[in-house]
């Protein structure tokens, strides 16, 4: 069963509580950012155009039974959403007003895309010295392609990450998920929270300054190491591991697929027990360098020897050896196990009057837990208590929404 938001606490304050955030940033980089904010008790203001919103929004299908696009709903639980046309003036006063009392903004427009409304970091940082202005762009605030936009699915080109991705023979593929966005949203996280600290100690914001290319060359980790190591650019290995020999995905019985991560020489020994077979004691299997020069002649008997039984079996027997390895779940399979559901990873927030299922949030704190206070908000639904709180009154909501302002 799914984790029901009224079994959660209620009466804990999360550990960014008192903290504000502005968010001018939309898609999915810059929102997963914010809603892990939000989710650990900072108020989040979301700016969304009038009428059309957030893009993700209409990202659909699926959607919930209150329109609700599932994409939108990803990254968007526990915030708040004003609408405001920031290319009119009054629309611009109106993010200024809120930024003088903020801690924190996120944008994730263009390089200076931003400077001609006044909303830049230097704009801003005269009214309040202590905000923190994160940026997210596509490959940063310097160098040659500064300018450039970003996308998740080109970057993940550019920076050679598809290189790596996918079968040895054919077209490189991308990765199931925008997986860039998501880790250059969680960098940027990172980035705050540090630039959090710091105030602490020097009163004064900074900018954050985060690029998805960046987030996608040091993606490459070991692999872009062993370039820097050897010269030679890596090929594309499928479900191979570049270093270690053998950990893959193999075919049991029945053309059932799942995953051998066989480590170190002591693993390897018990896999081959496990086997019947004395492969450990020749001597171009007995060390993993060994093994991954040789790797297609190992994984080639390995290959063999696993169609003889299914696939439980094999996991049985690897398993009660200690020998990690697992099976390959789709995706209902995933959400399903018992795991998911007791670490709390699926989240229902029916009984808050709305029909949207999310992930949970994977950081668990013993003291400043996650607080799932509300679901996505619809477009538009904070306007008026956000602008009251300005000190605008009725009339003068009306007037901005007449004019087309929020």
């Amino acid at each position: 069963m799914t984790v029901n938001t009224l079994d959660l606490p209620t009466d804990k304050q999360g550990a960014l509580h008192g903290i504000k955030v502005l968010d001018l940033s939309r898609v999915l980089a810059g929102p997963s950012c914010t809603q892990v904010l939000a989710d650990f008790g900072a108020e989040v203001i979301k700016i969304e155009r009038p009428d059309i919103g957030d893009e993700t929004r209409h990202w659909a299908p699926p959607i919930f039974a209150d329109n609700t696009s599932a994409y939108y709903a990803t990254i968007n639980r526990n915030k708040k959403s004003l609408t405001v046309d920031i290319t009119t003036p009054a629309g611009q006063k109106i993010i200024r007003q809120l930024a003088v009392d903020s801690d924190i903004l996120v944008e994730n427009f263009k390089v200076n895309g931003l400077k001609k409304y006044g909303l830049d970091y230097e704009s801003l940082k005269q009214s309040n010295p202590r905000l923190i202005y994160a940026s997210l762009t596509g490959f940063g605030q310097t160098g040659p392609d500064a300018a450039l936009p970003g996308y998740d699915y080109i970057i993940q080109g550019l920076s050679g990450l598809m290189s790596i991705t996918g079968p040895v023979d054919g077209e490189p593929h991308k990765v199931g998920v925008a997986v860039v966005d998501l880790f250059a949203g969680l960098q940027l996280t990172i980035g705050i929270q540090a630039a959090l600290i710091a105030r602490q100690r020097t009163g004064q914001g900074q900018l954050v300054d985060v690029a998805l290319f960046d987030s996608a060359i040091s993606m490459l980790a070991n692999v872009g190491m062993n370039h820097l190591a050897s010269g030679q650019v890596p090929p594309r290995l499928g479900n191979q591991h570049p270093n270690i020999v053998p950990y893959q995905v193999f075919a049991a019985e029945g053309n059932q697929h799942f995953i051998l991560a066989c480590g170190n020489d002591q693993q390897f020994t018990k896999l081959c027990k496990v086997l019947g077979v004395d492969w450990y004691e020749d001597e171009r299997f007995m060390t993993n360098p060994a093994r991954v020069v040789h790797r297609e002649l190992l994984c080639g008997w390995l290959a063999q020897k696993f169609t003889e039984h299914s696939r439980v079996y094999w996991l049985d027997c690897l398993q009660q050896a200690s020998i990690p390895s697992g099976a390959i779940h789709n995706i209902a399979e995933a959400l399903g196990m018992p795991q998911t559901q007791a670490r709390e990873m699926v989240v229902d927030f029916t009984n808050q009057g709305s029909p949207v299922k999310v992930l949970g949030n994977p950081i668990k704190l013993s003291d400043s837990s996650v607080i799932y206070r509300s679901p996505p908000p619809h477009l538009g639904e904070h306007t008026d208590s956000t602008l009251a709180a300005l000190g605008y009154d009725s009339d003068m909501i009306a007037k901005l929404r007449a004019d087309g302002i929020v």
